[in-house]
């Protein structure tokens, strides 16, 4: 085993393996077939040749498997300036010639490592080549972090490289600078602030990489700007730390429990929603150590989503009462509202919760709200807010309009503004209620009697109200001379003219023949004595008809006629006879004289009677609204003619 020290303090080490390769006094020696060296050092590479005596060396040279033939390294390009020989003088015995030749390569790369093999050509043409050749390997002092598994801090760093069988003397550095500590471990307390290398004791600039705690990591996202929902994001973290740290992103949440957490180094969304707005941090941790970043507030823009009204208090609510609507949507940035009533824009303020006081019946009706933000817009639910009032003035209105003729139908309606409806009763002013309900009244064939002021009520859980009074005035109306109500008037009003003149004329006969007889018995005379014949049972009937129905024009004076009547008095043969209803007694005696009377008066009704005359006639003048109808069965003497079936005259 050897170690040289080369000038500037690069260093090489051998592995001494002896290798022998030749015969007939050929051979090539390679006292190490292994070489391990550092990045930016200078290593040697030794050799032994032997050729036989009588031949003379013309030319020597190093080469490496990198080419498919033989190239002199001092010609190789990737050499140049970095390689030199140097070979001793040959010494020869009675057989063969020795000699010795170094190979040095200075600023190692790692794209030297390779086997290194050397040649001899001499004079008569003989070539000799060692093989196989020296193994070199170029590498950087590694340095490795152990964690003692008795402790998880601090944790054990150790320095090492390929070539430690070596026997090195290693040197810490703390950030940058020299610690007196020597040797091949050392102690890092997890977090520190401070990073750790090593260094080959002698090589100073040739020190290993620094070692430390991740640092605070930096966060961002992409693309930069206003992060839009449904858009493409990628939030990224970065950290500077030895060994590379690996990264967890962590969503915050409010009541600080543990959120949802992604590893990597990237956290993506590719279609980013609502629901990711938020603070997200990342933590950076390798094995010396954990680092959180500062918090990133993730603000995804979006338009109105959930847009709710909401009346408070809620149901029904009471004239005159408070209620308080408020519209609530979910949106990024906060959305301006716009209120309607029956799809009408109101004139409210565009976010604050809105509230009717002492609400009317105006107030009833539906409510919504529009929240609309730069993003986009959206309508919320709709509201009814349902106030409860007591009806209003009731109208009343009258079916058909216009002039009210008896015996006509009509329908009296009544309307109220209530909430909620209304039942309605009818009611006669000073006549009480007309036992109907509901909207609307009909009175069918109405009558005079039922004119007059009619009025409805209202009422409902709230309340009640009254409308106004609505007169009904009903005019009669006269009958027409063809009509049946007319034919059966005229015909009553001839029958009780003919009575009544029969009367008079019984009267006047009667008193006329009573003034005949006073007469003859103050002359001393007698009467005539001529047989006269009995006289006949007058019998009548007198019935006030009276028609509270009628109308006024169906009450007033019969109009003039001209038409004759006439009444006829028949005496039934039989013995007894029923008296008609309403004469007193039941039978009538009667002998077998059959009478028949005949009476004529033809009647014409003056323009104007004399008011004489009527005192003369006994003349009562009928009461307003009421009709006389008369019945009279009567015999006058002078005007009859007696035959008799029994006897003889």
């Amino acid at each position: 085993m050897n170690l040289r020290t080369a000038a500037g303090g690069f260093v090489a080490f051998l592995l001494s393996v002896p290798a022998l390769q030749g015969y007939s006094y050929w051979a090539v020696t390679y006292p190490s077939i292994n070489i391990c060296a550092l990045r930016g050092s200078t290593v040697e590479i030794r050799c032994n040749y032997e050729h036989p005596s009588g031949n003379t060396v013309e030319k020597i040279l190093w080469f490496t498997n990198k080419h498919n033939k033989p190239v002199d390294l001092r010609d190789d390009t990737d050499y140049t300036g970095r390689v030199d020989y140097r070979c001793g003088e040959q010494s020869c015995g009675s057989y063969s010639c020795t000699g010795t030749c170094t190979l040095s390569i200075k600023d190692l790369r790692q794209s030297d490592s390779a086997e290194y093999k050397f040649r001899i050509t001499t004079n008569n043409g003989g070539k000799y080549s060692g093989v196989p050749g020296v193994k070199l390997s170029v590498t950087d002092i590694q340095m490795e972090v152990v964690i003692r598994p008795s402790s998880l801090n601090p944790v054990q760093l150790e320095c090492h490289s390929m070539c430690d069988s070596t026997g090195l003397t290693y040197n810490w550095y703390k950030n940058g600078i020299h610690q007196q500590y020597q040797g091949r471990f050392h102690w890092f307390y997890i977090n520190s602030d401070y990073s750790a290398s090593c260094a080959v004791q002698g090589s100073k600039h040739l020190r290993s990489p620094s070692v430390y705690a991740p640092e605070t990591p930096s966060v961002g996202w992409t693309p930069p700007g206003v992060i839009k929902e449904g858009s493409s994001v990628n939030l990224t973290c970065t950290s500077e730390a030895n060994p590379v740290a690996k990264y967890t992103w962590t969503k915050v949440t409010t009541d600080h429990s543990p959120g949802h957490t992604d590893q990597g180094q990237q956290l993506s969304f590719h279609s980013i929603q609502s629901s990711h707005s938020g603070q997200y941090l990342c933590t950076a941790e390798n094995d010396l150590g954990t680092k959180p970043s500062s918090r990133i507030s993730i603000d995804v823009k979006y338009g109105p989503k959930n847009t709710f009204v909401r009346p408070s208090p809620p149901g029904e609510i009471m004239e005159g009462g408070s209620v308080t609507l408020s519209c609530s949507s979910d949106a990024n940035p906060a959305a301006d509202y716009t209120w309607f009533k029956d799809n009408q824009p109101l004139p409210w303020e565009p976010r604050r919760p809105y509230t009717l006081d002492s609400v009317s019946s105006k107030d009833r009706g539906t409510y919504r709200c529009h929240a609309e933000n730069q993003y986009g817009y959206l309508g919320s639910n709709s509201v009814f807010i349902d106030v409860q009032y007591a009806p209003k003035t009731p109208s009343v209105s009258v079916r058909p309009p216009g002039e009210i003729k008896e015996g006509g139908s009509v329908t009296l309606s009544c309307s109220s503004d209530a909430n909620p409806a209304a039942d309605y009763t009818w009611f006669r002013e000073h006549g009480g209620s007309v036992e109907e309900l509901g909207e609307n009244y009909t009175i069918s064939n109405i009558t005079t009697e039922l004119g007059g002021n009619y009025y409805c009520e209202a009422r409902n859980a709230v309340g009640l109200q009254n409308s106004t009074l609505m007169f009904l005035n009903v005019t009669a109306t006269p009958p027409s001379p063809s009509s049946p109500s007319s034919m059966s008037t005229t015909v009553a009003a001839g029958t009780v003219a003919v009575l009544l003149a029969t009367m008079l004329l019984v009267i006047f006969l009667w008193m006329r023949r009573k003034r005949a007889s006073r007469k003859a018995r103050g002359q001393g005379g007698r009467p005539d004595t001529r047989e006269e014949s009995p006289p006949c049972p007058v019998y009548y009937n007198v019935s006030a008809l009276t028609n509270r129905s009628a109308s006024a024009a169906q009450r007033e004076p019969i109009e003039e006629q001209d038409d004759p009547h006439y009444a006829s008095i028949h005496i039934s043969r039989s013995k007894n006879q029923e008296v008609p209803r309403g004469f007193a007694g039941s039978l009538v005696e009667s002998d077998h004289t059959e009478q028949v009377l005949y009476s004529a008066i033809n009647l014409k009704r003056p323009k104007a009677v004399p008011e004489r005359k009527m005192a003369s006639r006994n003349h009562v003048p009928r009461e307003e609204g009421q009709t006389l109808g008369w019945s009279s069965d009567y015999s006058i003497g002078s005007e009859s003619t007696e035959r008799s079936k029994g006897r003889a005259g």
